[in-house]
């Protein structure tokens, strides 16, 4: 009877949570598409918990505030823009402009599978830039590890002679991030009519040929190589 028992306790705590996960991820991705299409500021938490199909108090038990949800998202974006970007460039080889291509295509990818997260980032950045606090702070230092990671990559470059050495591995490093980002939000503004590999092809090819000095043409084979290593 007793072992009757335990079982039930154990059955209820693990549905429990099953049920609290899926109620935090519902939640999640509400506000992660809320935050996107009408920024942080003119969402409230009565639109996440009304998008999630939840309510207002549920929004409080699990998060407490939309600051906290926002923190959490964050948390989620640094492991998927940041985190796993590192690992494809490490994979993809000592060469500089490798691990560059490696770089830029897994950021394209996510384009396609974890867009509104790299938009998330972009946006809540322009949005809090002039605001203090966790936010603004969590922001900064997901950006820096994307800025010292591209920064680490062209310097790595010019000591090998791939990467153009007149101008400084700082400046090229911004203009990076500036194209890397520019590009995700012309894409979400004009999705409808610009097709994504198109939009990816040309990213790479001008961003390598400017970093470089060379040709387009003279990366599409490492380009296809690198796909095929990191796919």
């Amino acid at each position: 009877m007793k072992e009757t028992r335990k079982s039930v306790r154990s059955q209820s705590a693990t549905t429990k949570r099953a049920q609290r996960q899926a109620s935090t991820e519902r939640l999640l991705e509400a506000a992660q598409g809320l935050f996107v299409s009408q920024g942080y500021r003119q969402t409230n938490l009565d639109q996440i918990a009304s998008a999630a199909g939840l309510t207002k108090g549920a929004v409080y038990f699990y998060f407490r505030s939309k600051e906290t949800v926002l923190l959490e998202l964050l948390k989620q974006v640094q492991a998927i823009v940041v985190e796993r970007a590192l690992k494809a460039t490490a994979s993809a080889g000592p060469r500089a402009i490798d691990r560059l291509v490696a770089f830029l295509h897994h950021q394209s990818k996510l384009g396609v599978t974890h867009r509104d997260a790299v938009l998330l980032l972009i946006l809540m950045s322009l949005e809090f830039s002039e605001r203090k606090g966790p936010v603004r702070n969590m922001l900064r230092r997901v950006y820096r590890e994307l800025y010292d990671a591209v920064e680490r990559l062209i310097r790595d470059g010019q000591r090998t002679g791939e990467i153009r050495t007149d101008v400084r591995a700082r400046e090229l490093s911004a203009i990076v991030m500036a194209i890397h980002d520019g590009t995700f939000l012309e894409w979400y503004r004009r999705s409808p009519t610009l097709r994504g590999p198109e939009v990816v092809r040309a990213l790479r090819g001008v961003l390598l040929t400017g970093v470089s000095g060379q040709p387009a043409h003279a990366f599409a084979s490492r380009a296809r190589r690198t796909r095929a290593r990191v796919a």
